[in-house]
């Protein structure tokens, strides 16, 4: 929105910096953050008076959850996602057909969130929202969305599959693609989703994730860059930077309400949605296969659960002591906040090389 400041240099000169995408990208993540950090205590005393007994905690989980974490209440999402919506709104290019692609995806499966979480405050149960219903509207939505990418793309890369590390390698997927893409948006906003289990253990790495991702969709829609690093020049993805650096302000907004012991945990409602963005930029930047690098812990915690299901029906035993997998180290002997820093540390270790794919061709 504020981007039309920048045609007003002709009556004050500075207004210009409008035009650039790093000087919006640190407004958009100042913007997120001041506004988690003034609305924050608010959502959170209203979430609390609204839900009462707060989100309900696992029977079956560690048994130190039921004494620390019973009351807390969820939906925290809510914060995060406000303050990326609005500062985006403010400092992205809204003409963008990337932008307005990502907004969609992050607010659809944020409302699927809210609504799972909804019923599982109300019911005071895990059994919220019907799986398969779930997955079924998140396709929808993730379908809708990969067309709406491929229409914005150029003819050169529509429908195309790109490759790390190899330079002039793109397959062509035809309408196959959006399938495929798909699948890359359901399925990152649903490991983000089972990653959240621990205070902190899921904003942070979802922040590296988003700042590497805002660093690639910067040089991917920069020519000169993308020229210079021999990756795919995708025009109009460096947009999406600033949506990368709204995301990361109110992440840590989030952060400082979140860190241990949580006032609030992010809920479906915010990890279903930040999943689904980091997916949603994954796609439009030509870089699917780099988030399940850089996205590793999301990707760990997903196939830890799956490789628990299929186990049990299978053999009737269990591979890990409790799944997702920040349960099992936690069985272990691991201290929350050991695992939750450990995971971060990863994170970092994987953001690195996922970066370094970009030069590695």
């Amino acid at each position: 929105m504020l981007t039309f400041l920048a045609d007003l240099n002709h009556v004050f000169g500075p207004l210009n910096v409008f035009r650039y995408i790093t000087f919006r990208v640190g407004g958009a993540t100042a913007t997120a953050l001041l506004f988690v950090f003034w609305f924050g205590p608010a959502i959170i005393s209203a979430l609390r008076i609204k839900q009462g007994k707060g989100q309900p905690i696992r029977e079956d989980g560690p048994k130190s959850h039921l004494l620390t974490k019973r009351g807390t209440p969820t939906m925290g999402g809510l914060m995060i996602l406000s303050g990326t919506l609005v500062s985006t709104l403010l400092w992205a290019n809204l003409t963008n057909g990337y932008v307005w692609a990502v907004i969609f995806v992050t607010v659809c499966f944020g409302a699927i969130g809210f609504y799972d979480d909804y019923l599982k405050v109300t019911k005071q149960s895990h059994a919220g929202f019907s799986g398969r219903s779930r997955l079924a509207i998140e396709a929808l939505v993730a379908g809708v969305a990969c067309i709406m990418i491929s229409e914005v793309s150029t003819v050169g890369l529509s429908n195309k599959l790109a490759f790390p590390f190899l330079k002039d390698l793109l397959l062509d997927l035809g309408w196959f693609y959006v399938v495929f893409a798909g699948v890359v948006i359901v399925a990152a906003g649903n490991a983000v989703n089972l990653t959240d289990g621990l205070d902190g253990l899921a904003i942070v790495p979802v922040m590296i994730a988003t700042a590497t991702f805002g660093f690639i969709a910067y040089l991917a829609g920069n020519a000169i860059f993308a020229n210079y690093l021999q990756i795919h020049f995708v025009p109009g993805t460096g947009e999406l930077a600033v949506i990368c650096g709204a995301l990361i302000g109110a992440g840590l907004g989030f952060l400082w309400f979140n860190a241990p012991p949580a006032q609030i945990f992010m809920g479906d409602t915010g990890s279903l949605a930040l999943g689904g963005l980091l997916g949603t930029i994954a796609v439009a930047t030509k870089h699917e296969i780099v988030l399940a690098i850089v996205g590793g812990i999301f990707v760990m915690e997903a196939l830890s659960v799956i490789i628990q299901v299929a186990s049990f029906k299978l053999t009737g035993k269990r591979v890990f002591k409790m799944a997702p997998i920040h349960h099992h180290f936690e069985q272990l002997g691991w201290t929350e906040p050991q695992v939750v820093i450990r995971f971060w540390i990863i994170s970092v270790v994987l953001a690195l090389v996922g970066l370094a794919t970009l030069k590695l061709r």
